[in-house]
């Protein structure tokens, strides 16, 4: 296998420790280590783009996974202190049409359970909705919902939750999803990100990360240094045309479960705003209910993907609970410390933004180019995420 490889010894004691291969030429990975105020290393290998020959850098945006998630929770949050928004409001009266699981129709959604995972969304059914898809009937399909619990009770993590969490932001505030993100988030923090291109500038098109797959293949964004001609799913038809958007009925078009563009660098300042160090950005009673665990198992109340999910806030991964059931398999560091953030996994690469709550102190990386089959480490996570914590510590 090209790329970041894992390689298992086992020592004296007969623990198997991680031994990070050296990366092929081609392969590309970046980190940034950081603490309260600032970085406090950072290195990238490999080639951002295997055509060009163009080195990696740690601010060079790629397609960095389900960490995506945990800033759109930010944003939800800023909207939340302006009331423009609430947790705990029946999101049907913000989108204007009715969201029930077909099982539970007198049950209503709420935002807290959506970014928690626990409305009894599934993914069913594909995400990836055409331009002119309309939500509404889109959830109306039985296959996108858990027939067993009632909302609030069950962890389950699904991607679709969060095409409806950016249909809410929308309806709520009458602008597009990926512009709000660009107000709320990345404007603010003055980081050059966006979700599928729109919003991101020139320079950052020009440096983007083109994802490849282990046979070579393009996986995503090769974009040559232009805006790729249709940053989303098409319509139907084929068309193109986002003046057609209709804002809180689609909701899936500019990725929000997965397709922030942003540099490790970019993750390092998001990873500062997480642990509650950079003022005036949210207040500290919505930081705190973000990492506040909203589910945490018990041994029956959700799927914990082989002990990889045992306590979950708002979009905020917890990680290393004390007290947790001896089925979780949730530390990656392999310290027994509590950890916050997310991890990533889509289009062969794998991504991670750990903060340590109490220190300040934090990692953000990924690595590219890996099999669908990277085998797990010591703990449920993939043994490649192992090896690059080891290395940016």
């Amino acid at each position: 296998m090209r790329g970041i490889i894992m390689l298992l010894c086992i020592n004296m004691a007969g623990m198997a420790s991680p031994v990070l291969a050296q990366p092929g030429a081609d392969d590309a990975s970046a980190w940034v280590r950081f603490d309260a105020r600032r970085d406090t290393g950072a290195d990238a290998q490999g080639l951002a783009d295997r055509t060009t020959g163009r080195t990696l850098r740690p601010d060079d945006p790629v397609r960095i996974a389900s960490i995506s998630k945990l800033a759109v929770a930010m944003a939800v949050m800023r909207l939340v202190e302006r009331d423009v928004l609430d947790l705990d409001r029946d999101v049907s009266a913000v989108l204007g049409w009715r969201l029930r699981n077909p099982a539970y129709p007198e049950a209503p959604i709420t935002l807290r359970q959506l970014l928690s995972h626990t409305a009894g969304v599934r993914d069913g059914i594909d995400y990836g909705l055409p331009l002119d898809a309309d939500l509404e009937r889109t959830m109306q399909d039985g296959a996108a919902w858990d027939g067993r619990y009632a909302p609030g009770h069950y962890f389950t993590y699904s991607n679709l939750n969060f095409p409806i969490v950016a249909a809410v932001m929308e309806a709520a505030t009458g602008e597009r999803f990926d512009r709000i993100m660009q107000r709320e988030l990345f404007g603010p923090l003055r980081i050059d990100a966006c979700f599928n291109w729109t919003t991101c500038t020139q320079r950052a098109i020009r440096r983007a990360v083109v994802l490849y797959r282990p046979d070579g293949s393009v996986a995503r964004d090769d974009l040559r240094g232009a805006m790729p001609p249709c940053p989303v799913v098409p319509a139907q038809d084929g068309g193109c045309d986002l003046a057609s958007y209709r804002l809180g009925r689609q909701g899936a078009a500019f990725s929000p479960q997965g397709g922030m563009r942003i540099s490790a660098r970019g993750l390092a300042r998001l990873g500062r705003v997480l642990a509650g160090r950079h003022a005036g950005f949210l207040k500290a009673e919505s930081l705190a209910e973000m990492v506040r665990p909203q589910w945490r198992y018990d041994g029956t109340n959700g799927d914990t993907e082989q002990g990889l999910h045992c306590a979950y806030g708002l979009a905020v991964m917890i990680l290393a609970m004390p007290g947790r059931p001896a089925a979780c398999r949730d530390d990656p560091f392999g310290d027994g410390r509590l950890r916050i953030g997310h991890s990533g996994e889509a289009y062969s690469l794998r991504s991670g933004l750990w903060v340590d709550p109490v220190t300040g102190k934090g990692v953000a990386f990924y690595a590219t180019a890996l099999p669908a089959d990277t085998p797990n480490g010591r703990s449920a996570f993939r043994a490649v995420s192992e090896a690059m914590i080891a290395k940016a510590r």
